[in-house]
């Protein structure tokens, strides 16, 4: 399991201007006596004295605030000495100051601190009109709100100051709101949006270095804010696969940060590097890149960096299956989180460790590293990395040869992943509902001015008809024109209306990776299928249930990249669909599985149909740049309805505990060799209590001649 460490905008310097009151002493002059002149020239000294002071306290502030980009605890202490003077100072020095405060306190890993500093400063910027300040204190709490999984929240907030920023005329602060509002369109899924508002970034921290200096007062001109951009790009190449550009843009931005000596920087973009490395299947430069960043890390004592590296270090060692290797990383990161304080990087690291130990064969002691990982991931409520957490989990121990509590482990990421779906289904509707609130609103609105404009030429044509007659044709001419007008507009807006609810509809029931049904219109089915549907005669032949499932698909992953991995299961999907016949439902079922259900299959040809899948499957390999990937399955199978004991007269087929009988005969062709199939003949025979002790012991149940299984072997 991997981490990253969080990226936060760049530190810049503010300059302040010092307050000249010349005016009021020239005035003073004309008024006054030479010794009122003397005293009011002594004031305006004083007072520029007091001006110039706030130059130095801007540069400490955004000194502090670039190595709290690196070392958080360090800078805090620093940053808090500056507290009294800060807060006393002009308000650009007073915003810096408490933007970077906050910084630092949510590098620390206090984020109540960190959002109580952003409110404090979002208060004093709108209470003095500030723009420029407003932008940087909403920058901040929507950092926070980033921390704590709140990404709605956080950016509408990224957006919102994005807008004040382009009005400031502040270059530095439009480079970091541009970084931000692309990195928030990628995680909102947005990356055409994500990649302009990107390379805007870019182009404006260029302008800028080339001028010699920047509003925020960095070092080596523009150079930070350039670095800062190219990093965020090359991030976003990697996410969109375009990894040429990616290393690209990496280059550039290397060769900027030597120019700059910025070491921290360098240090940042190792770990894009090793990012980009691992995802094009470059493992040697990937951790090369780890390796070359952590000595740099180490030596401007960037604690958080060295623990994301560690960390980063033994899952790279992990993928290697170099276990002790893995083992000594994963310690090292243990020791440097806890001096941290870092929960989050703890159970990260305690999760790698864990995964180590089990494969040295240290079962107990792994278990127990990873069970409390795991226990800190839930509380953390993030689930789609808990879910991805339990899928290495039980990885790990079938690995290690413990198959129940692998079997054990698989489960509970199958729950996850239902209610992971859930919760993305029920966003996904709500993003289209407000979309098609907002539409149909705006037609609203624009209906509301076209009758409004239609009333007003009513009332005035009632009026000059009195007095010029001849004008009636042609108004009478012009309202059907409006009329035709709104008529067009209305079927035009009713049309795509139409085309909306379509294509809902088809992204609502279908799996846009491989275009097959989704698991929640096979679920919507199957109850419709049992409302309608009464209990089956004993040894009827209505169909069959087939649970499929990739072997090795995570090595696949790990060896040749998340895009090959992509490739095969589109690859699978199409071969079903030639297999399979064109009246069978077939469903992506979560991550390398799918399911498929044929209808009126006679139960005699059910060996059959298994054989064919495995044979055209393995079939065909994936070619992949010179290589041959071999690609085989495995499959659980039974029919469909299967009669029950306990079962109530008149009462649907029960597909839901069919289908957890299936799931267990896939997981015996995993467990005995993969690239097989094991399909149920009958349990007609069994009463309640037998059938019970099928959820936990199908195998046992088979061995001891209670079940009837057939045992379908691929070559």
């Amino acid at each position: 399991m991997d981490d990253c460490f969080p990226f936060r905008p760049s530190a810049r310097l503010l300059a302040v201007l010092a307050t000249c009151r010349l005016a009021t002493c020239l005035l003073a002059t004309c008024l006054l006596a030479a010794c009122l002149l003397a005293a009011c020239l002594l004031a305006s000294m004083a007072m520029a004295d007091t001006g110039a002071l706030d130059q130095p306290l801007a540069a400490r502030i955004a000194a502090l605030g670039e190595q709290g980009r690196f070392a958080p605890g360090a800078a805090l202490v620093e940053l808090r000495k500056l507290d009294t003077v800060a807060r006393a100072a002009p308000l650009a020095v007073k915003a810096d100051y408490l933007f970077h405060l906050g910084e630092v306190e949510r590098g620390v890993g206090d984020t109540a601190s960190a959002a109580a500093l952003a409110d404090e400063l979002i208060a004093t910027a709108t209470a003095a009109g500030d723009k420029r300040a407003l932008a940087r204190g909403l920058l901040g709490k929507a950092a926070t709100l980033s921390e704590l999984k709140q990404l709605n929240q956080a950016h509408a907030l990224i957006w919102q100051a994005e807008t004040l920023a382009a009005a400031s005329g502040d270059l530095a602060l439009r480079i970091d709101s541009g970084v931000a509002s692309g990195q928030a369109h990628a995680e909102a899924g947005d990356y055409p949006a994500a990649l302009a508002r990107i390379e805007e970034a870019v182009s404006l921290a260029r302008q800028g270095g080339n001028g010699g200096g920047d509003s925020g007062g960095n070092s080596g001109g523009n150079s930070v804010g350039q670095i800062v951009a190219l990093n965020a790009l090359a991030r976003l190449y990697d996410q969109i696969k375009e990894y040429d550009k990616g290393f690209a843009t990496l280059a550039e931005a290397y060769a900027l940060a030597d120019r700059a000596r910025a070491p921290g920087h360098v240090a940042l973009l190792k770990n894009s590097e090793y990012g980009l490395a691992i995802d094009t299947g470059q493992r040697a430069r990937a951790g090369a890149a780890l390796r070359d960043g952590l000595e740099i890390e180490r030596r401007i004592g960037a604690a958080p960096l060295v623990v994301n590296s560690l960390i980063n270090l033994a899952d790279l060692a992990l993928k290697e299956r170099q276990y002790a290797a893995a083992a000594g990383y994963a310690q090292d990161a243990l020791s440097a989180a806890q001096d941290l304080g870092s929960p989050h990087r703890i159970a990260v690291a305690r999760f790698n460790l864990g995964a180590a130990q089990l494969g040295l064969g240290r079962l107990a002691d792994g278990k127990t590293s990873m069970d409390a990982a795991l226990a800190v991931l839930a509380r953390d409520g993030d689930l789609p990395a808990l879910q991805s957490a339990w899928k290495e989990y039980g990885d790990a121990l079938e690995a290690a040869g413990d198959a129940p509590a692998a079997l054990a482990a698989y489960h509970r990421e199958r729950d996850l992943s239902d209610a992971l779906f859930k919760r993305q289904r029920q966003e996904a509707i709500w993003h289209l509902e407000e979309k098609f609130g907002a539409e149909k609103k705006a037609r609203q609105i624009d209906k509301l001015h076209q009758e409004n404009a239609l009333k007003s030429a009513q009332i005035d044509n009632n009026r000059l008809q009195q007095k010029i007659w001849w004008l009636l044709a042609a108004l009478l001419t012009v309202g059907a024109v409006v009329t035709a007008y709104l008529y067009r507009t209305v079927r035009r807006a009713n049309a795509h209306l139409k085309r909306s609810n379509i294509e809902l509809k088809h992204q609502s029931s279908h799996d846009p990776l491989t275009a097959l049904y989704n698991r929640r219109y096979f679920q919507d089915t199957m109850s419709a299928h049992a409302a309608a549907t009464p209990a089956p005669a004993a040894g009827s032949d209505s169909g069959a249930l087939f649970l499929i499932d990739v072997d090795h698909f995570k090595h696949v992953n790990d060896a040749h990249g998340h895009g090959v991995g992509d490739q095969v299961l589109v690859m699978i999907a199409g071969q079903l669909r030639e297999i399979l016949r064109e009246t069978d439902m077939i469903v992506r079922w979560g991550g390398e599985e799918f399911l498929a259900w044929l209808p009126d299959l006679k139960r005699s040809r059910l060996n059959e149909v298994a054989a064919r899948l495995l044979a055209g499957i393995s079939a065909r390999p994936l070619l992949h740049q010179g290589a041959v990937i071999p690609v085989t399955v495995s499959i659980g199978y039974a029919p469909f309805p299967l009669a029950m004991p306990g079962a109530v007269d008149g009462a649907g087929p029960d597909w839901e505990r069919t289908l957890h009988l299936v799931d267990m005969a896939l997981y015996m062709a995993k467990s005995h060799g993969r690239n097989r199939a094991y399909g149920l003949s009958s349990i007609a025979g069994l009463d309640e209590a037998e059938l019970a002790a099928l959820d936990t012991g199908l195998e046992r149940a088979w061995r001891d001649g209670t079940v009837d299984m057939a045992v379908v072997v691929g070559r």
